[in-house]
């Protein structure tokens, strides 16, 4: 795309904001509030600072070159193609597996506006729409998401607000609640385990900011949109979800909170502002919705650049700024995913589900991997500075951090399962290349000719050259002979 019609600084944080701010923060976030109590604020804090890290990382790659596919086409010039397939294909997997069970989530909570409509025809409808508008482009998805990350974070900010009036008592409910529950509970409920068993959650809620990456292909001058949109990222993220966590530890119990209700909208529901909870609940669903059209626009992003490389079908590839085809085989499989959640026991969907929270964990690895060998090789990006600050060590707390996080999965209940199933599919899609390997050497071999067939070919050609010597020869000598005559 023609730098003086890309996505913008702006356009590009509000893409990953869309993407980022999602239902695992308004509604997840209960388990890993309950999981850490107060300390939750640390674990958020932790996130933040990964989050950095692997942005700036990933900023560090495309300032130097924005090639489509991002960290998928880093890892493999890095690490050699079998990574740059397997991480390609776990992402993408594990994001529509993901994307598939939000699809089940916001249709559970239209089904209260229609009740004459199925789950089922309700999840279809809105992974078809949401396959739809990304087919319109990236300029004008960006501004749809600017639009409904700004919903987002006004709902965000308009909690925070109203929290903050109920502790200084600026809202006519009484006395001030002051620091409220903060009182009542220890810091570290659960000790260390807590942090850790909320670390994952946590990441969840910070999940989806690798979009600006795929999006770097379509950025208007990289070199100075990347990293600024990652700045404003970064900040944005960090300060809102902090704040809000910290406003919302004074006003109800951590232990109380279920993952079933959204905690802003409990902890203002019990000083009496229940009405809230109605427009989180329109909020919810706005914020479902923007992530769904966000992780599509990486999505075909993903696999059109699995397909440039030979790692997908070859009727998948695009040549044209919009990867249509991307875009709709990722909305069909979308499609395929919502019918597992009806077909298959509740059990084994959630395992594939979980799959989706190790595969971002897997990609982010990869990314701070294959960033380490980038700055050691190449040092800073040409015509730009450094963007991540004390390497490597910034590098090594990252992978540090990402790799407890997936370590201690297993010690916190449900969340082995989603290693479990992380594994099976990382191990799935090596066999799967090493097939296609071995398939592409023996068709290749098949269309090489044989030694027989080589020197029956030379032999043909030296027949050929010997009569075509002797023809001209000939013709030599009848030329001398009409001559003489």
């Amino acid at each position: 795309m023609k730098s003086d019609n890309g996505l913008s600084a702006w356009q590009l944080a509000m893409m990953a904001l869309g993407t980022v701010i999602g239902g695992s923060f308004f509604l997840g976030s209960a388990v890993a509030i309950k999981a850490a109590g107060p300390a939750v604020i640390i674990s958020y804090i932790i996130g933040g600072a990964l989050v950095f890290v692997i942005l700036y990382a990933l900023s560090e790659m495309t300032v130097s070159d924005n090639a489509p596919g991002s960290f998928r086409t880093f890892a493999h010039r890095a690490f050699g193609p079998a990574i740059g397939f397997v991480v390609g294909w776990v992402y993408w997997t594990g994001l529509v597996l993901a994307m598939s069970s939000e699809a089940t989530a916001v249709s559970i909570f239209l089904k209260n506006w229609f009740p004459g409509v199925s789950i089922p025809l309700l999840g279809s409808l809105i992974i078809i729409a949401v396959t739809l508008l990304n087919l319109l482009g990236a300029d004008v998805l960006s501004k749809l998401e600017s639009g409904l990350a700004l919903i987002k974070i006004f709902a965000v900010t308009g909690f925070i607000v109203v929290g903050i009036a109920l502790i200084s008592g600026a809202l006519n409910t009484g006395a001030a609640i002051g620091a409220g529950e903060l009182l009542n509970e220890p810091l570290l409920p659960g000790g260390i385990g807590g942090i850790a068993g909320s670390m994952l959650i946590v990441m969840f809620t910070y999940a989806g900011f690798e979009i600006i990456g795929l999006a770097a292909s379509e950025a208007r001058d990289p070199h100075k949109t990347i990293p600024r949109a990652i700045a404003y990222t970064v900040l944005a993220l960090v300060g809102l979800y902090v704040t809000a966590v910290g406003v919302l530890l004074p006003l109800i119990p951590t232990a109380s909170l279920i993952s079933e209700e959204s905690p802003l909208v409990a902890a203002l529901a019990r000083w009496g502002m229940g009405w809230f909870g109605s427009i989180m609940n329109i909020v919810l669903i706005t914020a479902i919705l923007s992530t769904m059209l966000a992780a599509m626009f990486g999505l075909g992003r993903m696999l059109r650049s699995l397909a440039d490389e030979g790692h997908a079908p070859s009727w998948i590839r695009d040549n044209g700024d919009i990867p249509y085809r991307g875009i709709l085989f990722s909305g069909a499989a979308m499609l395929i995913g919502l019918g597992f959640a009806f077909i298959l026991p509740e059990q084994v969907y959630l395992f594939l589900v979980s799959s989706g929270g190790f595969s971002l964990l897997f990609a982010y690895i990869v990314i701070l991997a294959t960033h380490y060998k980038h700055r050691k090789k190449n040092g800073c990006p040409p015509n730009g500075k450094c963007q991540l600050p004390w390497f490597p060590y910034t590098s090594w707390f990252a992978l540090a951090g990402i790799t407890a996080i997936i370590v201690s999965m297993p010690l916190i209940p449900g969340q082995g399962a989603g290693l479990t199933a992380g594994v099976i599919m990382i191990g799935l899609f090596t066999t799967l290349y090493f097939i296609q390997n071995r398939y592409r050497a023996t068709t290749d071999q098949s269309s090489v000719p044989s030694k027989m067939e080589i020197q029956f070919e030379m032999s043909e050609e030296l027949t050929n050259n010997d009569l075509k010597e002797k023809r001209i020869q000939n013709e030599a000598q009848n030329q001398n002979c009409n001559n003489k005559k």
